[in-house]
């Protein structure tokens, strides 16, 4: 036991603390990753279950203006009443397809006087300004609308907009700069409009991926990693343990023993084209 008497002193009781707040964080880091993983299966599911849903009255599912659940996102709704183009707002720096450009917002007035915000897809930035080239209009008159509820977006501190364009889908702000009694507690991403536009419509909205992404083979990396911390403390350990009682017999007939095993391996594939090189040397 006297060999191993500088385990216990103040040096490596620091590399064991060291190792468990190591492996605390892991698992900390992993947990995260598990729960990040719970959140994207829940939004995995909210698609399955609402996506290709029958679109209902938009009545029917929000109650008031503020009105929306979290299980009701990407629920399709249908509405009937018109476009207010000239109070149309574009929302910037949004790629789409590796391209940049802006989505276009379009305040619905609906038959009850109230107004809901039909995110009516994408345009590109133009060619020789940072805005589009063309925005196709919506169409006039009464028109018929089915799009799929999604919650608005936060307003970001220091993010800017000239007149016409936002910089996020933050519904009050929307609602600010249309005027009237907006829906603020959802918007939609259209999926259809009867009449159909007379220009083609800007590019639709894409079904979100169905992928839960590498949260779970994080959150066991992670787990490895804190086992790792533990094997490597052993190791150290070990090491200087041998290095402490090399003049010992007894550790120094364990050292032939790991060297005369050594040598008994068969050689790699490394080993053997070092021979064949340094023969073809000689």
């Amino acid at each position: 036991m006297r060999r191993w008497r500088f385990a216990f002193g103040r040096r490596w009781f620091g590399y064991l603390g060291f190792a468990i707040v190591f492996a605390i964080a892991c698992v900390l880091l992993s947990h995260w990753q598990f729960a990040r993983r719970e959140d994207a299966l829940a939004e995995i599911a909210k698609v399955e279950q609402n996506y290709d849903a029958d679109p209902v009255a938009l009545a029917d599912v929000l109650a008031d203006t503020e009105a929306f659940e979290d299980t009701q996102e990407w629920t399709p709704v249908e509405m009937t009443g018109t476009y207010l183009d000239e109070d149309q707002l574009l929302v910037r720096s949004r790629p789409y397809g590796g391209r940049p450009g802006f989505e276009v917002l379009t305040p619905l007035r609906l038959d009850d006087g109230r107004t809901f915000i039909v995110d009516r897809g994408w345009v590109p930035t133009g060619e020789e300004q940072d805005s589009p080239d063309f925005v196709p209009a919506p169409p006039s008159g009464e028109v018929t609308v089915t799009a799929r509820l999604k919650p608005g977006e936060p307003n970001l501190r220091g993010r800017s907009a000239p007149e016409g364009q936002v910089s996020t889908i933050n519904l009050p702000t929307v609602a600010d700069l249309v005027g009237g009694n907006v829906y603020t507690g959802a918007y939609g991403l259209l999926e259809a409009e009867t009449p159909a536009p007379a220009d083609a419509r800007p590019a639709a909205a894409i079904r979100p991926d169905n992928d839960e992404g590498p949260h779970l083979s994080y959150a066991f990396q992670w787990l490895v990693f804190a086992l790792f911390g533990f094997f490597g403390l052993g190791y150290a350990l070990r090491t200087e343990y041998r290095l402490l009682n090399a003049d010992d017999p007894e550790e120094q007939e364990r050292a032939a023993e790991r060297e005369r095993r050594a040598r008994a391996k068969p050689p790699s594939d490394n080993d053997v084209e070092d021979e064949i090189v340094n023969a073809a040397l000689r």
